[in-house]
């Protein structure tokens, strides 16, 4: 039976990580618009989990993490509010492996999860909307990208994190992957405000990790309205590790 592990996979050691050719073992693609790399996926699993514990993705997108659960033989719950995005996640994990962990999958609201019990999950990872960067949908009840204002947005980010903080155990972990943006020509730091967020329900800040953006190219079309219009492309996101004590 194949196992679909990456080769010559290394654990990241530093603050800044980059990724330039993501990887594409097991069902990985980047077809799903807006979904981090399975390096990044793996890494926090290795660092902050072990084989059996239960995870939690409640914003799980195109299934990265479900895929790196079931090859690295970690339980998870692997939520979204978006039917299409679920499906996506459950073809995804249609490979051979030879785990067998549980993979729970439910159309589930991150701001509400009160199905799951007060401090039963052992690490949170996930990689919500840029508030609406990237539309998910058009009509979708709840969803986070159709959300312009920032800190409506942010708002929205302090019940996730309220969420979080209850289901968590105590000592463990929660890793969220944010960027920011521009409005009016004007840099605005999304990625603090929501670690502002975290902290203010009680979370501690672990680790802030650089992650290059190799998918902005400083070429061509975006090059030239740089220079035009004198503004510095964004070129990096925040992975903000938290932990609960």
């Amino acid at each position: 039976m194949k196992n679909n592990q990456p080769k010559n996979f290394e654990i990241e050691c530093t603050t800044v990580w980059s990724f330039p050719r993501r990887g594409n073992w097991a069902t990985h693609n980047a077809k799903y618009r807006g979904n981090w790399a399975p390096e990044i996926a793996r890494n926090l699993i290795l660092r902050y989990s072990k084989e059996g514990d239960l995870l939690l993705d409640p914003m799980v997108g195109g299934g990265t993490t479900a895929i790196e659960c079931k090859l690295l033989n970690r339980n998870l719950i692997a939520c979204d509010i978006n039917d299409e995005a679920l499906e996506i996640t459950k073809n995804a994990l249609q490979f051979e492996c030879i785990n067998s962990p549980i993979i729970e999958i439910f159309r589930n609201d991150a701001r509400d999860l009160s199905f799951i019990e007060e401090e039963s999950i052992d690490f949170i990872l996930t990689h919500p909307p840029y508030a609406n960067i990237i539309r998910y949908s058009d009509n979708i009840d709840g969803d986070l990208s159709q959300i312009k204002d920032l800190d409506k947005f942010c708002d929205e980010i302090e019940k996730i994190a309220k969420e979080f903080y209850r289901v968590l155990k105590r000592e463990k972990y929660c890793a969220i992957l944010i960027g920011d943006t521009r409005r009016n020509k004007l840099y605005q730091p999304l990625a603090y405000k929501v670690m502002e967020r975290f902290l203010k329900v009680g979370f501690l800040l672990k680790e802030d990790i650089i992650k290059h953006q190799h998918n902005c190219k400083a070429t061509g079309f975006w090059k030239k309205r740089s220079q035009e219009y004198n503004f510095l492309l964004i070129m990096h996101e925040h992975l903000f590790v938290f932990k609960k004590l």
